[in-house]
């Protein structure tokens, strides 16, 4: 049976009470914070204090290698960080990691001022050699030794070479070339084979010009050096340059045979390169097992 309106159950009494309670609550806590305000001054000193309590005292850029700082005192110190009375800074704290830094101060002008050093001092000991080896040659002005940078220049005249107008190389040279080879095969580098002429045009059966005669010329040293099986065929290789890089003018028979000539050309330039890349490695190589030994003994 159906209860009249008035009997019929409701919600608890402590209801009515919790929803007070919690209304008062809330508004307790809005008029908190209507009052309150923030001093953004007082919050950066806050904030300051706590970064120095922690150890933070200045910040330290990946490049620069970690350094330690006591969590006691806001003074930076490498030492053991231990509490004591006395306000003294254990040790100087400086910027400079010795063998790290020693490592990077090798700077690119220093590695190639020790090749160019040593790259010089091969070239004058090889001149030195050659110098010894072609003695009569060069006092009877049949061969000239040059150098420069990273070159030496073997210069020899046609006079004591090859017969005019002609590719094929007398006994003496045959013999000359037998020596240099000896003394080439000891050095390092490639070796190029120049063939030069003057400007009077040639034309016979076997060479149509100055070109054929000089690359032909060239050649004929370059097999005599692989005959004496001294020198490898791939340091070797032979140009012909007819009369397009003279020494002299080719005014005067005097001067036209300056400029008959062949050059043998000892070439440095491939082992200093190759030194230098071996430098860098090792340089580099260095610097690893710098880096590494900082981090053992940071571990330990």
């Amino acid at each position: 049976m159906d209860l009249p309106e008035e009997e019929k159950p409701g919600m608890p009494a402590w209801v009515m009470t919790f929803a007070d309670l919690m209304s008062l609550l809330m508004c307790f806590f809005v008029l908190l914070l209507s009052f309150s305000e923030i001093d953004a001054m007082k919050f950066r000193q806050i904030a300051a204090e706590l970064s120095k309590a922690f150890g933070v005292q200045r910040e330290v850029p990946a490049m620069e290698v970690p350094m330690g700082t006591s969590p006691i005192f806001d003074k930076f110190s490498p030492g053991k960080p231990e509490p004591t009375l006395v306000d003294n800074v254990l040790q100087d704290t400086t910027e400079q990691a010795p063998q790290l830094d020693t490592l990077r101060g090798r700077t690119e002008t220093d590695i190639e001022s020790l090749v160019e050093q040593i790259t010089r001092e091969q070239i004058e000991v090889s001149l030195e050699v050659l110098q010894q080896v072609l003695a009569e040659e060069l006092r009877e002005g049949f061969l000239q030794l040059d150098h420069d940078r990273k070159r030496i220049i073997i210069r020899v005249e046609e006079k004591g070479a090859f017969p005019s107008g002609s590719a094929d190389m007398t006994h003496a040279f045959y013999d000359m070339l037998d020596r240099i080879a000896d003394v080439l095969a000891q050095l390092p580098g490639e070796i190029s084979i120049e063939g030069h002429s003057d400007n009077m045009q040639i034309n016979t059966p076997r060479f149509r010009s100055n070109w054929d005669l000089s690359a032909a010329r060239a050649s004929s040293v370059a097999n005599a050096l692989l005959a004496s099986e001294l020198v490898e065929a791939n340091r070797l290789r032979v140009q012909g340059f007819a009369d397009t890089r003279p020494r002299a003018s080719n005014d005067t028979p005097e001067t036209r045979a300056v400029n008959r000539r062949v050059e043998i050309i000892l070439d440095l330039t491939g082992p200093a390169e190759e030194y230098e890349k071996q430098l860098r490695d090792l340089i580099e190589e260095k610097r690893v097992e710098a880096v590494q030994g900082g981090w053992r003994t940071g571990d330990a």
